[in-house]
């Protein structure tokens, strides 16, 4: 892995309904605190929400921010590899899962590759992960897009609760 030369802030949502749910995420959480060149700077709230175009359990959701020095294809990579360590499967879009690692912003960087798009497409769709990244930052900008809380009252009709 590849280092940046200066630290990126990133954001990391996460999201787990299989199995205890809330451990997983925070076993997710202690994980992204062991990632090279990376530092946890901060988390959200855990919050409960109703999946979203699938069926399943209730979600177990979270923000992180992270100060890394890994470009984002390396982050994406060790974030898929996290998943892997908890058991994660991708039988169909949208599927219940043990874990889900999205990276939602580096930096102010705007990628749009087959492997990565960042800001991450249903940021400023889903309340699940507008509401936690606002909890962190409530003035975070969205490369692209603007302010996030201009987008909270579109997921105001959504299930969500802080656990």
């Amino acid at each position: 892995m590849t280092a940046q030369p200066t630290p990126v802030l990133a954001y990391i949502g996460l999201g787990a309904n299989l199995g205890d749910a809330r451990s997983q995420v925070l076993g997710a959480l202690a994980q992204l605190q062991t990632l090279p060149q990376t530092r946890l700077r901060a988390q959200s709230s855990l919050f409960r929400s109703a999946p979203v175009d699938a069926g399943g359990d209730d979600y177990v959701n979270a923000v992180a921010q992270l100060e890394t020095r890994l470009p984002a294809a390396d982050l994406l990579l060790a974030l898929q590899a996290i998943e892997h360590d908890f058991g994660r499967q991708r039988p169909y879009r949208n599927a219940p899962r043990t874990l889900d690692l999205d990276l939602l912003l580096y930096g102010e960087q705007e990628i749009a590759g087959a492997a990565l798009q960042v800001p991450h497409p249903r940021i400023t769709e889903r309340a699940f992960v507008l509401i936690p990244l606002l909890e962190i930052d409530p003035l975070i900008l969205i490369p692209g897009r603007g302010a996030a809380h201009q987008f909270a009252p579109a997921v105001a009709g959504q299930r969500i609760q802080r656990i």
